[in-house]
């Protein structure tokens, strides 16, 4: 039976989610150790149309840094679902980078929200997902890039990304507000004129692994 509309099925136990902010990622204080550049949000944040005010080293990820400005309003904020984590968490163990049982961390794909209860094959260029407080519109979906292995722990973390299309994507702003984890959503069709899975495929196409 298919999930119906506010109801979507995590692929790892089958479980209903609802859409929601799992998590919000902020960019980390200057100086942070590691590879990551993101980590939870103490409360809610301020969205304008450019984003969060502060933005990490190297946004926006996947893309050419040359074109850093002329994308900030289509990538004002990344998304990656959490149905993948499942995966990604046995992934890392198998790569010996961390405990079968860790958690994969906040913020290591570089995504701004964690968004539980989607994923891409759900999505179209053009949706929207609406806050209690703010509205934002699918854009494009993540080129893969060697940010995913430094952050994932592994070498072929990138080509994994490629082969599955579990790239999440980038988000425009369409009304301004605040955001917080816990917040549901309301993913209401644009002109579903094309999928971020099918755009994925076409941008990825000629990327070498």
């Amino acid at each position: 039976r298919r999930p119906g509309r506010h109801c979507r099925r995590r692929s790892a136990d089958n479980a209903c989610m609802a859409p929601r902010a799992a998590s919000v990622n902020v960019p980390r204080r200057d100086g942070a150790d590691g590879a990551l550049r993101l980590e939870p949000a103490d409360g809610p944040v301020a969205v304008g149309l450019t984003g969060f005010a502060r933005r990490a080293p190297g946004h926006p990820v996947g893309e050419d840094p040359a074109l850093a400005d002329d994308l900030g309003l289509s990538h004002a904020l990344y998304a990656y679902p959490t149905v993948h984590l499942p995966v990604w968490r046995t992934l890392r163990a198998q790569a010996g980078v961390a405990e079968a049982d860790a958690a994969v961390p906040a913020g290591a794909f570089d995504e701004h929200l964690a968004l539980d209860g989607v994923q891409e094959s759900q999505v179209w260029v053009g949706d929207l997902l609406r806050f209690p407080d703010c509205t934002l519109v699918v854009s494009v979906p993540r080129l893969p890039d060697a940010r995913f292995n430094a952050t994932l722990g592994f070498v072929h973390a990138a080509r994994m990304v490629a082969q599955s299309r579990w790239c999440g994507f980038w988000l425009s702003v369409r009304v301004p507000g605040r955001i917080a984890a816990g917040q549901p959503f309301e993913l209401i069709p644009g002109p579903r004129a094309t999928g971020v899975v099918e755009l994925f495929r076409a941008r990825s196409a000629k990327m070498a692994w």
